[in-house]
Parts: structure tokens; sequence; C-alpha cells
């Protein structure tokens, strides 16, 4: 369910792992282009899709006797379009969740949104988190990722119905970590981009992306979640590839900035989502509300909510007293 760059590419994976796929598009000419022409135009020009691949505009076609539903539309809508269609959805189905995200105003993560607006049980709502460039996945790179659901035998299901000869699935019970992992990542990735577009090294970036693991790690067990799970590929595997790869919607978006772009300026040269953007202010809700410091969370915000500029808001984060390392917050 969502026809963008992510969820077009999954579609493929589960096509091409021997899974039964329909995909649904919003617009009907998307539909006809992916079924017909074997392309998603808008979200991946160039790419050729699975030829068993069908896509539809139809909401109750895309789920009909559905064994499993894919989620991945952007995340602050996630609320407004699963609400139109979740009376449409078989009840004994496994419900997963793309989309890498906080929703604004709840602070709640995507698989909660998920079990409130549609009502299944925690077990039968899972996630896919990872190292997912989508534009990679869907040209069949290889690429690795962790299905997380409290239910094991949920996430195994999932699991086999993905596993493709290049893209490999990790199951992994700790829904809270790899669900933040893969939010907080994109904050920080638009750090990284804010550093690179000031025209800053390898030094500052990777000292970012570290300190963005340890904040990410901070907050994620705060609420909840396993410490190991951030070492992992739905941790440091994602956080890496947002944070290093010219692919990245959000690292680009820091970019856009670094060199002097407002916020309103980029979203308008863009037409893909960067959910950083989108999600800093409810991952920094979170954070103060556990009291948990969060200081490269923090300084985005400033810049995308506050219109503080990046060079100062790099020379606050930098002002801060040095400490013992494992005790420092940036």
């Amino acid at each position: 369910m969502g026809a963008g760059s992510w969820g077009t590419a999954f579609a493929q994976v589960l096509t091409d792992a021997g899974t039964d796929t329909t995909l649904w598009a919003r617009r009907a000419e998307v539909a006809a282009a992916i079924t017909d022409d074997r392309e998603n135009p808008d979200y991946l020009p160039g790419v050729k899709l699975a030829g068993r691949l069908r896509a539809t505009a139809d909401p109750a076609e895309a789920v009909r006797e559905a064994e499993i539903v894919v989620l991945a539309v952007p995340s602050q809508t996630l609320r407004t379009n699963l609400s139109d269609f979740a009376g449409l959805l078989p009840r004994d189905a496994i419900l997963v969740s793309l989309m890498k995200g906080v929703e604004l105003g709840t602070d709640k993560r995507m698989t909660e949104v998920i079990r409130e607006v549609a009502d299944f049980p925690e077990g039968r709502v899972a996630a896919v988190s990872g190292p997912n460039l989508a534009r990679e996945i869907a040209m069949r790179e290889p690429a690795a990722s962790v299905v997380a659901c409290t239910d094991l035998d949920v996430a195994r299901q999932v699991q086999g119905a993905c596993h493709s000869g290049y893209f490999r699935p990790y199951r992994n019970h700790d829904v809270i970590g790899c669900e933040f992992g893969g939010a907080v990542k994109n904050v920080i990735a638009l750090a990284v981009g804010m550093a690179a577009g000031l025209g800053l090294g390898d030094n500052a970036r990777a000292s970012l992306i570290t300190r963005g693991l340890a904040e990410t790690a901070r907050i994620g067990v705060a609420l909840g979640a396993e410490p190991l799970t951030f070492a992992g590929l739905a941790g440091m595997g994602d956080l890496v590839a947002t944070c290093s790869s010219p692919l990245s919607r959000n690292r680009t978006f820091g970019e856009d900035l670094g060199r002097g772009l407002t916020v309103e300026q980029v979203v308008a040269k863009t037409k893909q989502t960067a959910e950083g953007v989108k999600s800093c202010r409810s991952i920094l809700d979170l954070a103060q509300k556990h009291s948990v410091a969060a200081p490269i969370t923090e300084h985005v915000v400033k810049v995308v909510d506050e219109g503080v500029t990046v060079p100062d808001m790099l020379a606050s984060l930098l002002a801060s007293s040095p400490k013992h390392e494992q005790d420092a917050d940036v």
C-alpha cells in the first residue's frame, strides 16, 4: 500500500521472492505505468520492474484476500491513509510497516499508529527496517534488513515472503529498537548532510554518525529498546547507509540546507519525503519526556523548525564542554 520509491522496491522484492504481490498506487496513471510499462516514472525512473508485479489504484482490489499487507506511505500521512482503508483489511492478515518516522502530535511509532487505527493485536504487526536505499534494492543490488515483531513466528512468515536472491532479511523481537533506529537515523543524516553542505570533511561526518548512534541508543533504551539492536542492521547499518549515500533523501536535504537554502526552498525542489524533517520534533519530544539528552536532534530542530542557520547551529553544537566519552551527550 503505497507506490513511492521504497514501497515499489519492496513490492518487487516480494515478487522476486515468489510472493504474489499487488501494489496499490494512489494515482491510476502510476498504477498503469507500473503494470503496463514495468516502470514507476515518478519515483524510480529508468528501473525496469518485475514482469509479475501488478499495480492498481483500487485499495479494495489491492488487499483482497491478502495474507500480508505492507504499508509504505509517508509516516505523517499514515493515520489518514490507513483510516481510509482499514475496514478493507482481512482480519487474519499480517500488517507490515516500511515507514521510518514518529507521528507528530502523538509521538507514536508507526506500528503503534497501525495497531490503534486498524485495531490489530501487537503480534500481528511487524516492521521492516535496515539499510534500505530504495533505488539500489530496486536495481536488485545485495542488501540485508530486519523484520521485527513481538511474535517471532509472524516475523518468520514475513521473512520468508521477502527473502530473495539479493535481499536477506533477519528477524528480531525488538520492535521498539528497530523502529526507533530507523526514525532517528533520518535526523542524524540531516545533520551529516548539513556538515557536508558546509564543506566539512570525513572527520566531522564520522564524528556526527558515531555520536548520533550514541544519541539514538540513549533515547531508544529509555523507551524500552534493547541496546544490542542499535549495533545491528536497524541501528548502525541503517545509520551508515543513510548518512553516507547520495541516494539518501535526508542527507541530500541536509546538504542543501548546509549550502544555504531554506527548508521551504529545499521542499520546493524535491518530490520525495525527507522523513527526518517531519519527525525531528516528535523525536525531541520523546527524548525530553524521558529526560534524555538529544543535542544533535535538538540542533536539527533549531534549523528545521526555528530558522537557525546551519553555521550557527554547528557552532552551538560544538560549544558544549568536553566530557568522558561514555558520559557525553555530544
